[in-house]
């Protein structure tokens, strides 16, 4: 079957106005902090629908969109997510993780123990999708998996962000436990919990920098 297109709906801003553009999205990227104190205030279910539909607009190869994203506000599920992720990062503290490791983490104050997972009003839970069904049942494998849903995970941490609401991408090793706990197929993998709400009154969040630009990028 030929390809079909269509014309691209774009109308280029003027210069000036593509530069206030870049520079208000960065003013505003630049305050987003990973977050572990969250308050419980409701956050409504728009703004979380509005930021997944966001993250599906991510490119993904050949637009296979190997993504999907499960929402949990339930308090019973999120204690459940809350148990099951502490269980795996007490391994992970004191059984798997090489002294290296932990040192890099040491000046974040982390633990294995997670509050925030039930605290907090939402968690994101992101998957993979290695392969699809086609409409006759038929796997169809898909491509370029991690970096396409990479790219949807960063859009929805933006649009949250942009939304006035905190984040914390939390990723315990191993994760499967999501897979369990959410109904999910075994087509699928769990990447991350996105858990974001608002912050809690007095959160606090570790004194850190960036690199300098010339450390990240150059223009050749």
């Amino acid at each position: 079957m030929p390809a079909r297109f269509q014309p691209l709906a774009y109308a280029p801003p003027e210069p000036d106005e593509m530069l206030r553009r870049a520079r208000s999205f960065y003013e505003q990227m630049r305050t987003r902090r990973s977050v572990r104190e969250f308050s419980d205030r409701p956050v409504p279910r728009e703004v979380i629908e509005l930021a997944l539909r966001t993250a599906a607009t991510a490119p993904s190869g050949a637009n296979q969109q190997p993504w999907f994203f499960v929402a949990v506000s339930n308090s019973e599920t999120k204690r459940r997510i809350r148990l099951a992720a502490e269980e795996e990062e007490r391994r992970f503290y004191q059984e798997r993780a090489p002294k290296a490791w932990l040192q890099a983490l040491d000046h974040l104050g982390t633990g294995p123990e997670k509050p925030f997972l039930e605290t907090a009003p939402w968690l994101i839970a992101v998957f993979a999708q290695s392969y699809g069904l086609d409409d006759k049942g038929n796997k169809v494998k898909h491509y370029y998996v991690q970096e396409s849903v990479g790219l949807a995970a960063g859009l929805l941490i933006a649009a949250l962000h942009a939304a006035g609401l905190a984040t914390l991408t939390h990723t315990p090793s191993p994760m499967n436990f999501l897979r369990t706990l959410l109904n999910r197929p075994a087509s699928e993998r769990p990447v991350m919990l996105v858990v974001t709400g608002y912050p809690a009154e007095n959160a606090r969040v570790p004194v850190i920098t960036k690199k300098a630009f010339d450390e990240i990028a150059r223009f050749v």
